[in-house]
């Protein structure tokens, strides 16, 4: 089995990835900020944070991963400027903080299971948490904060290497910063911002810097710590956490941790930092750039489910592009990752009731005094190692080996999705050996298997009667086979009239879709 290798945005280098704790990989996703429904820009760090955790109980770790939920704290600049994003929505609206922060946790949750997320050990609420980040604060206020009007403030001076991580060392500091009167760095940041006075939050708390709420920043350093101990493993978000908001946290731990350099990376709190690349727009008049709730419009998975497409033609199109590298999204792009999303689910389709045939549990024959012999062991959730030791063909063992080191080389799934069709396509080989190889790929993938029904193309305001359809080819296919072409034709006009394209010749044998 290879040795797991990752990129860390800390070092800027690829590593091996070695354990805090023997056996066990502790991983934090930085969650949404519920005020909005998430865009697939957003879900796309989800996709890749999941395959990470697929990849990691692949290689036979034990997996604790935790995912936040942001509902108070994060205003409408990721730096220290504007409202917070919650307040503002309600303030909007005519719906409670607490309705809305329920609303769009839900939606987010429901976006989680569409995409085959797996559901991490624990979600974290920020709200839930505030008497923890208070002791936090605290805990690091005389050495490392100080107190202006509007709030409590983290001094970046008082940790060694601040900005490592966005490599973002200049004297101006950050341009997204906050200019607030008295701040002794461009940098600083709040950790704890006091309601200003004659204005009432929503949510709001009682500190010793004055009633008010926490800063983003904050919220994410005590999660983390409380939930995985310090330091875990692996900490993941969106590049554009990169520059701001995770070298926050950082000094943060640095702070409540050690003040130790960054050279050591585990005195960042975690000891690797991962961040997926932006999904990027492309639209009709040329225009384009990373997927952005700011311009009032984006993309919802729901709006792609409604257009008829199954939420995994999604996940296929973040798998064909590696985590790293920037994703464009565009209608032609999604329905080729549906058409090979098609051929494989055909495929696996084939290879599923080969397994099942000959990996049902074994059945002694009648009369004999020998017990029957066990079955392989299951396939998902696949561990490498177990399913390379039930392999004899080496044709097989090579195909596993590969899709292995595709994997291991920082989740390289672009090329673990074509040894995964290689293996789809195997020749010579053992049925079953293929069957049991191919079904265990699609756990650290996060595919699944689906009926050819599911992932035809059908608009949700589509009038239309499925059943109907494939009685006229069922008729169509008759009339063909007496050669009455008169008749195949006027049920082709017909359907065609009702938005039914046939297919004739499709080479996936898909035989309708609708235009």
């Amino acid at each position: 089995m290879t040795d797991l290798t990752l990129f860390n945005s800390l070092t800027r280098s690829i590593e091996p990835f070695a354990p805090v704790h023997a056996g066990e990989a502790r991983v934090y996703t930085c969650g949404p900020t519920v005020y909005n429904y998430p865009h697939i820009g957003n879900m796309r760090a989800y996709v890749f944070a999941d395959v990470l955790g697929r990849v990691l109980a692949y290689k036979g770790y034990t997996l604790t991963h935790v995912i936040n939920i942001t509902d108070v704290g994060h205003l409408t600049d990721d730096a220290d400027a504007g409202e917070d994003k919650l307040e503002k929505a309600a303030a909007a609206g005519t719906r409670s903080i607490w309705d809305i922060a329920r609303h769009y946790t839900q939606a987010f949750q429901a976006d989680v299971r569409a995409l085959n997320i797996r559901e991490p050990a624990q979600w974290t609420v920020a709200t839930d948490y505030v008497p923890h980040m208070i002791d936090f604060a605290k805990g690091i206020a005389d050495r490392h904060c100080y107190e202006l009007d509007s709030g409590l403030y983290f001094d970046v001076s008082t940790v060694a290497d601040y900005g490592r991580l966005a490599r973002a060392h200049t004297d101006e500091g950050e341009g997204r910063i906050e200019a607030v009167a008295g701040k002794r760095n461009a940098a600083d940041f709040a950790i704890w911002r006091k309601t200003p006075p004659g204005e009432t939050r929503q949510m709001e708390w009682d500190s010793p810097w004055g009633r008010g709420a926490p800063g983003w920043h904050l919220e994410c350093s005590v999660m983390s710590g409380e939930v995985l101990g310090f330091p875990f493993d692996i900490h993941t978000g969106g590049i554009d956490h990169r520059e701001i908001h995770h070298p926050n946290e950082i000094a943060q731990n640095q702070a409540h941790c050690c003040t130790g350099g960054l050279d050591d990376a585990a005195n960042s709190g975690a000891r690797i930092w991962m961040h997926n690349n932006f999904l990027v727009e492309r639209r009709k008049d040329g225009a384009g750039g990373k997927m952005s709730k700011s311009a009032g419009e984006f993309l919802r998975l729901q709006l792609l489910i409604d257009r008829g497409y199954h939420p995994l033609a999604y996940r296929m199109m973040c798998l064909q592009a590696h985590y790293r590298s920037e994703l464009e999204f565009s209608w032609d792009g999604l329905a080729a990752a549906l058409t090979r999303l098609k051929r494989i689910n055909l495929a696996i389709l084939r290879q599923s009731e080969i397994y099942s045939e000959s990996y049902a549990a074994p059945v002694a024959a009648p009369g004999s005094r020998e017990p029957a012999p066990p079955p392989l062991p299951p396939p998902p959730p696949a561990r490498h190692d177990m399913i390379a030791a039930a392999l004899t063909n080496p044709k097989l063992r090579e195909l596993a080996d590969r899709f292995d080191t595709a994997l291991s080389d920082d989740l390289n799934t672009p090329m673990a999705l074509t040894v995964f069709e290689e293996t789809l396509a195997a020749k010579k080989v053992p049925a079953d050996e293929r069957a049991l190889l191919a079904m265990s790929m699609l756990f650290p993938l996060g595919l699944t298997i689906l009926a050819r029904e599911e992932l035809r193309i059908r608009p949700r305001d589509a009038a239309i009667d499925e059943a109907a359809v494939e009685d006229m080819l069922a008729r169509r296919k008759d009339a063909r086979a007496r050669q009455d072409f008169a008749a195949s034709d006027a049920i082709r006009d017909e359907l065609a009239a009702a938005g039914v394209e046939v297919m004739d010749g499709d080479a996936l044998g898909w035989e309708w879709a609708l235009g």
